[in-house]
């Protein structure tokens, strides 16, 4: 196991080409302005805020194919993406990305496991939370959105743009070291691909007949073993919209604030994470702004912040 590095970067992902839904390119700046760098040093952190990664406008942007919308541009972004979260692990900091869509993850995903098997010989674990299981594929998705394809890509299918990002380190994931929380909207063929893949998934029922401790720990034996880091990414949609309805695709019938934090302060307990995404929020869709501080809240407790 791995302490928890006390030095954070923050890398801003300000996209929302993985979408067909506008807004999610806010979601960096409106994390910051709700206090987040102050938050970060509160806890003890030295904080380095890399800025935002240059996103091409979504109407001088390549459109790509239908079925990979917008693929060129999201390579370009993803590739930015990789190389600044490289570069915090390299000095010994960790990555923190705020999104933008989740297909910004490709990035920090492809930056944290190459640079896990040139140092450590080993591959990452991950813990994706979220409503959705982002396990489509070009041939799979019913929207050609690459916001649900990220995952997929980690574990070695998707578009060759995306895959080669990883380069000789590829796949970026085992299965044997992946697990989702929080489902309740799979697409059919993307179920399939969930069972065949080998990795753990824990949907809303899964949560409700065992609690979200025992999901939890769970989830983090999985991940963890046989690693020395565990890659956290986060999609603000895997809460219930009404307690955060600040995102870009809602589905109603998800985790409580109180849940999430929980999962979160377990996580960071650990000492395992190595490296963050916090994505999806959309403040467009913010009904009463309350998403950017609940994006703080919930940072602050995977950085290990605690009531006493």
């Amino acid at each position: 196991m791995t302490k928890q590095q006390k030095a954070v970067s923050i890398i801003g992902a300000p996209m929302d080409l993985g979408t067909h839904v506008r807004g999610a390119a806010l979601g960096p700046d409106a994390i910051r302005l709700a206090g987040l760098h102050a938050a970060l040093k509160n806890l003890g952190y030295d904080v380095v805020d890399c800025g935002n990664v240059e996103v091409p406008d979504r109407e001088s942007a390549d459109p790509g194919q239908s079925d990979q919308r917008f693929l060129p541009a999201i390579v370009g972004v993803c590739q930015h993406i990789r190389d600044l979260c490289y570069q915090a692990l390299e000095q010994k900091r960790m990555p923190l990305l705020l999104g933008g869509d989740h297909s910004v993850a490709i990035g920090s995903l492809s930056a944290v496991s190459s640079w896990m098997q040139k140092n450590r010989s080993m591959r990452p674990g991950c813990i994706w939370v979220d409503a959705h299981a982002d396990m489509n594929t070009p041939a799979t998705s019913p929207s050609g959105n690459i916001h649900g394809m990220p995952l997929s890509v980690a574990l070695g299918s998707g578009p060759a743009p995306l895959l080669e990002l990883g380069g000789k380190y590829r796949p970026l994931l085992l299965p044997g070291n992946t697990a989702i929380i929080g489902l309740r909207s799979v697409d059919r063929e993307e179920a399939r691909l969930c069972k065949e893949s080998g990795i753990r998934y824990y949907g809303m029922r899964d949560i409700d007949e065992r609690g979200i401790a025992a999901v939890a720990r769970e989830a983090l034996a999985w991940a963890g073993q046989d690693t020395s880091g565990i890659h956290l990414s986060f999609d603000l949609d895997a809460l219930d919209p009404t307690e955060a309805s600040a995102v870009s695709s809602p589905e109603h019938g998800g985790l409580s604030f109180r849940e999430v934090r929980f999962l979160l302060e377990v996580f960071a307990e650990s000492g395992m994470l190595c490296s963050m995404d916090f994505t999806e929020l959309n403040p467009l869709m913010d009904q009463g702004s309350k998403g950017a501080g609940t994006m703080v809240k919930l940072i602050e407790a995977a950085l290990g912040n605690q009531l006493i």
